[in-house]
């Protein structure tokens, strides 16, 4: 019997003659399919022997063809693939964290369809340096001295922490030995650095004489770090940054902020009370500051130090920084991020425009969309509006709620988290959470253009049931 079955099994040669295959041929070429007939004919020879398929025998063309076109369908389909953030998180880091404004993604097209200055100077018509781009800009939004840009915000303390401290101490509280997605140890990037960590005070209290106390001959650097994803609160004391500069300074040392997010702009009015700013941070007086790209301040994953000129002067003359430089395209899409914080066009960054929408807005936008969805769906899903809060996210503003209206949806024979994996496998797929059996939808950080997507998606699903 499994003979006969595995004689059933046609040769390379004439699957490829078969009209549903030879399309594909046209489409991938004679190699690409031929190697997947290849995988599936050899597959379901093993299953035959090892008794596993369940076919029967004058289904076996009909299984191949579906397990050829299945292969090549995702071979088709890129790896990285575009998303639609329904969670309510905006610097969701699985998600790709911030999304580009316009006029980034039009950066990104010019520049990277053809060539460009990246290393030429226009005006000498010789080599140049791509340290030189951003540098004008951040000069003119912080009115700092030197700025230079690195592939992201960990490189960036690496950097720092080689060129100012390798071999000496750096003086870090030790309420601000952080760890943060991606299992990023501030104590591990010290020591890959060459740098020695020297910890001050205590957990949740550090007073500026913990510091003084603990500075050596062998003393480097003071680092200040930002508390990304977590407060310290209660019983708790830290020297302003102020105060912790003059002492650094006192005893010729640098000292050095790394902020995380990177925000440009004062939150405050947007329900965001306590998220540091980077001109905070450098009219208080440090040497040089770090910050995340792709996090509050919207634009590509880079991370950004700014300060002073010598000490940048020094960072860019460190042989890691060929490690750890940028691409065109995240040069790009960086400069045109903050030309539009240089001209006051907030609106145009995503980020700023998800934490802007008011309570008000996000409800109007809910109960449209709830009824939109009983149009097209009628009553297969139960919806109900439910007063919850989206998060911040990317390690930003951690304990903060901004207000917002979910959608929570319920199908009697589908269970939630059988939904939820549908909307996973839609096209674009579309990643939402559950709560108590229902998926969940937070159109703070859903397009207005892809709702209209999510109502496509849900309808294809109630079809699919009912049918």
């Amino acid at each position: 019997m499994v003979i006969e079955r595995l004689r059933a099994i046609p040769s390379v040669e004439s699957i490829l003659r078969w009209t549903s295959i030879a399309a594909w041929v046209e489409r991938f070429g004679r190699a690409a399919v031929v190697r997947e007939v290849r995988a599936v004919t050899d597959a379901l020879r093993r299953e035959l022997r090892a008794g596993h398929l369940a076919v029967a025998q004058e289904d076996v063309p009909r299984e191949i063809e579906r397990r050829v076109r299945a292969r090549l369908e995702a071979f088709e389909r890129p790896s990285l693939r575009g998303v639609i953030n329904a969670t309510g998180v905006i610097l969701h880091t699985n998600l790709g964290r911030a999304p580009l404004s316009a006029a980034a993604l039009c950066a990104i097209e010019r520049i990277g369809a053809g060539y460009s200055n990246l290393e030429y100077d226009l005006t000498r018509g010789e080599r140049g340096r791509r340290d030189v781009h951003c540098q004008d800009v951040l000069r003119r939004l912080l009115d700092v001295e030197a700025a230079l840009i690195v592939n992201n915000n960990a490189a960036a303390v690496l950097l720092v922490l080689n060129t100012l401290a390798e071999g000496g101490e750096v003086l870090v509280s030790r309420g601000e030995l952080i760890e943060i997605g991606g299992a990023f140890r501030l104590p591990e990037i010290m020591a890959k650095s060459g740098a020695i960590l020297r910890e001050v005070g205590t957990t949740n209290r550090t007073r500026l004489e913990d510091y003084e106390r603990a500075i050596t001959e062998r003393a480097r650097l003071i680092l200040r770090a930002h508390w990304s994803n977590f407060r310290i609160i209660g019983f708790t004391e830290r020297p302003p940054l102020r105060d912790l500069v003059a002492l650094a300074h006192r005893h010729g040392l640098p000292c050095y902020e790394d902020l995380g997010s990177g925000c440009f702009v004062d939150l405050r009015a947007w329900g965001i009370p306590d998220e540091p700013t980077v001109a905070h941070s450098l009219a208080e007086g440090v040497d040089v500051c770090s910050f995340s790209g792709d996090k509050l301040l919207g634009g590509p994953q880079a991370g950004i130090i700014v300060g002073r000129a010598a000490i940048i002067e020094r960072l860019a003359r460190n042989p890691l920084m060929r490690v750890v430089r940028p691409d065109k395209l995240t040069l790009a899409a960086l400069e045109a991020t903050l030309r539009a914080y240089l001209a006051g066009r907030l609106e145009e960054i995503p980020v700023l425009r998800m934490i802007a929408l008011t309570p008000e807005q996000l409800r109007r936008r809910a109960r449209a969309f709830a009824r939109r969805l009983r149009r097209v769906c009628g009553e297969v899903f139960h919806v109900r509006l439910k007063d919850s809060a989206s998060v911040t996210g990317g390690g930003s503003a951690p304990g903060v709620d901004l207000p917002t209206t979910l959608i929570a949806l319920r199908h009697e024979r589908l269970p939630a988290h059988d939904l939820e994996a549908r909307l996973r496998a839609a096209d674009p797929p579309i990643i939402a959470r559950i709560e108590e059996d229902a998926v969940l939808l937070d159109l703070r950080t859903v397009a207005p253009e892809e709702e209209q997507l999510i109502l496509r998606a849900l309808r294809l699903i109630a079809a699919s049931i009912s049918g």
